[in-house]
């Protein structure tokens, strides 16, 4: 949870990004403290997952600055691999390695990337997937877990890399709603331990319960923003009004 005084561990200072012609984000800033969670809202193509890919270099930018974890992202000599150190992601598609277990398929990056030694990655492992509420599912491959649990193994599995900020891109937005609940109660966890989340989303009740601040997108700006009461109660812009009336 949001502490007092917290450092800012993400900001972003006006930042454009362009496919070709299509310019995705125009002029977009903000402030992510340490500890605290922020969801991302708007509709298709408002450049929400665009935002959030470029704060792990997945997309470079065309302008303005982002630093996170004093990582100046527009260095021409960033290390990207030492910022997905930093930076865990979380995918809409689960994106594990069909033929290693949950178990494989979390220690992978700490034992290749990290170095770590096998048996404490495995240790670390374990704890993960109780953290995630799979204990026993360790040995099963991703084949034979619903998709609510995969997603729960490439959460634990971003977890194992000890990044200072998650994000997560509509990480429920391929579940059905049985098992969307079980994601976010994971992410919910998280967020209540204190881990720095960024969540695009479009869970709105998920986002008023554990958002500290919200931020509204719309054709490649932020629109309006504020903590949840203010935002889904007192919204001002004609454009988030009409946003909430059609999802709420």
């Amino acid at each position: 949870m949001l502490k007092k005084n917290a450092e800012t561990i993400v900001s972003i200072r006006d930042v454009h990004k362009s496919f070709g012609q299509l310019e995705v984000l125009k002029g977009v800033s903000l402030d992510v403290k340490k500890g605290e969670v922020i969801c991302v809202i708007g509709p298709s193509g408002s450049g929400k997952s665009t935002l959030i890919r470029c704060i792990n270099a997945l997309n470079n930018i065309q302008g303005g600055e982002i630093n996170v974890c004093g990582i100046d992202l527009t260095d021409p000599k960033l290390d990207k691999l030492e910022l997905r150190k930093r930076v865990g992601m979380v995918f809409q598609q689960y994106n594990l390695f069909p033929h290693k277990t949950a178990l494989e398929n979390i220690i992978m990056a700490p034992t290749m990337v990290l170095k770590q030694d096998r048996a404490a990655s495995e240790k670390r492992a374990f704890e993960l997937m109780q953290k995630v509420r799979l204990e026993g599912k360790e040995h099963a491959y991703p084949g034979e877990l619903s998709g609510g649990q995969q997603q729960r193994v490439a959460i634990a599995r971003s977890l194992a890399m000890n990044p200072d900020v998650m994000l997560f891109d509509e990480v429920t937005a391929a579940l059905d709603p049985e098992t969307v609940k079980e994601v976010l109660v994971t992410i919910k966890d998280l967020a209540q331990e204190g881990m720095t989340c960024i969540l695009v989303t479009h869970e709105m009740g998920f986002a008023r319960e554990v958002a500290d601040h919200i931020y509204f997108t719309d054709n490649g700006v932020i629109v309006e923003h504020g903590p949840p009461k203010t935002f889904f109660n007192k919204a001002k812009d004609p454009r988030t009004k009409e946003f909430l009336s059609q999802i709420l």
